[in-house]
């Protein structure tokens, strides 16, 4: 979707995007604060955020309870929804444009004016509890805070952080969002027909009754490698494994883009060069691999499902082809495929008003970088073969990775397949 895309700074502190998108017939906002689990004010309440951003949508200065409130806001069609991570409390919206307005005003009521009591407090802490119990039986939620922590990272893995929901009182509840929930500690995206209404809209959002507060910034842990994490499951019919090579500092865009297109050659379809030859060979039905990059350090992160009869060989395919990938062993033809495919796929990529914000949103809230849509198929044009293999060294190299796995097997087959991840 064509569109233009202008930063604001607020007379409050908040700061955030207006994203124009001429004609469009929806209406999309992302408000998020840095208010995630590393923010809680202590590990025995690391829950807090999440229950926190359970409440958003409950009883405010408006309306006595989630019932009300959700009766109001969706009589349109309007959709809304929250998320909590590490760092991120984000509440999101998407309305017909001709309501937006009236959405705008809830979502202000709902962020600005909640109204925390004992009853919801109580129903949303039991929430978060079957949430999470939930997630227990998806290993990959299982073992990736495992590789977290496995590297030095200060959070609770998903045992740890169910134990924590009884602790939570509502004066934690309050503490944490006077103490987070501020105009310098938000940003925002809105996404629409904002010609003519920019005025109207930064109005409004300057009028936020929301202390000034402090930008906080992310923390920073120092990382480091650590041996395999066996997660037994005696339930586990197949070993379900993730890794990540760390490399301590912030990616640049260009330098995202040529680990995407690394990524796209050893794992990206049934013609890569560890994923399709694995899956050729039928020793895994499915596995990938991604890079993420924060304000501190960057994560290549490697995960798939293995049967155990298959994991060895899989684990030598694994070292072989990134052995390969470290040597420079990428031919011209594979790697102007991956570019090629890049391009095609970004052409698919912002179809929707919605898919626009988040496209925006993913940079914005961890780095607050703009990289204006139009400009990315030059990135992709210009990705460098000789800096993408550079960057491949940089990550294995490092001496910061982790490994975790959920299955049934004893701890010394899983330390076997780690010898495999020594490159």
């Amino acid at each position: 979707m064509k569109h233009s895309v202008e930063e604001v700074q607020l007379k409050n502190g908040a700061k955030g995007l207006l994203i124009n998108i001429p004609g469009a017939s929806v209406m999309a906002t992302r408000i998020e604060f840095r208010a995630g689990m590393l923010y809680a004010k202590n590990h025995d309440v690391y829950e807090l955020p999440h229950v926190v951003e359970h409440l958003a949508f409950g009883a405010n200065a408006k309306f006595r309870d989630e019932q009300a409130f959700e009766a109001e806001f969706t009589k349109n069609g309007a959709y809304h929804n929250a998320w909590t991570s590490d760092v991120s409390v984000c509440y999101e919206t998407e309305c017909a444009d001709f309501e937006w307005d009236r959405i705008m005003e809830l979502q202000r009521v709902s962020i600005c004016e909640p109204r925390f009591n004992e009853e919801e407090l109580k129903s949303e802490k039991a929430n978060v509890r079957s949430e999470l119990t939930g997630y227990m039986n998806d290993y990959y939620r299982l073992l990736w805070p495992r590789v977290q922590q496995a590297v030095g990272e200060e959070i609770l893995d998903l045992p740890e952080r169910l134990k924590t929901i009884s602790n939570i009182e509502l004066k934690d509840i309050r503490e944490h969002y006077r103490r987070t929930h501020t105009a310098k500690n938000m940003l925002f995206i809105i996404a629409g027909k904002i010609r003519g209404r920019r005025h109207k809209i930064i109005n409004e959002l300057e009028k936020w009754p929301l202390k000034e507060g402090e930008k906080f910034e992310i923390p920073r842990a120092e990382l480091h490698s650590s041996e395999a994490v066996s997660i037994r499951r005696k339930d586990a019919s197949n070993i379900t494994f993730g890794f990540s090579l760390v490399t301590p500092r912030h990616l640049e865009i260009n330098e995202v883009f040529a680990m995407n297109c690394l990524n796209h050659i050893l794992n990206g379809t049934t013609n890569s060069r560890i994923f399709g030859t694995a899956r050729k060979k039928g020793l895994v039905y499915g596995m990938g691999s991604s890079v993420a990059s924060n304000s501190h350090h960057t994560y290549w992160d490697f995960d798939g499902e293995v049967n155990v009869e298959n994991a060895e060989e899989l684990f030598l395919l694994i070292q072989k082809e990134l052995m390969r990938t470290l040597n420079g062993e990428i031919s011209d033809k594979d790697f102007d495929a991956a570019k090629s495919y890049a391009l095609g796929r970004f052409q698919m990529g912002a179809q929707t008003v919605g898919q626009v914000a988040d496209y925006y949103a993913e940079n914005y809230f961890v780095n607050e970088g703009v990289v204006k849509y139009d400009t990315v198929p030059n990135l992709i044009r210009g990705i460098d073969k000789a800096k993408m293999i550079e960057l491949a060294r940089e990550f294995a190299g490092s001496g910061i990775k982790g490994f975790a796995t959920v299955s049934s097997v004893e701890k010394a087959v899983i330390s076997g397949l780690e010898t495999h991840l020594n490159f």
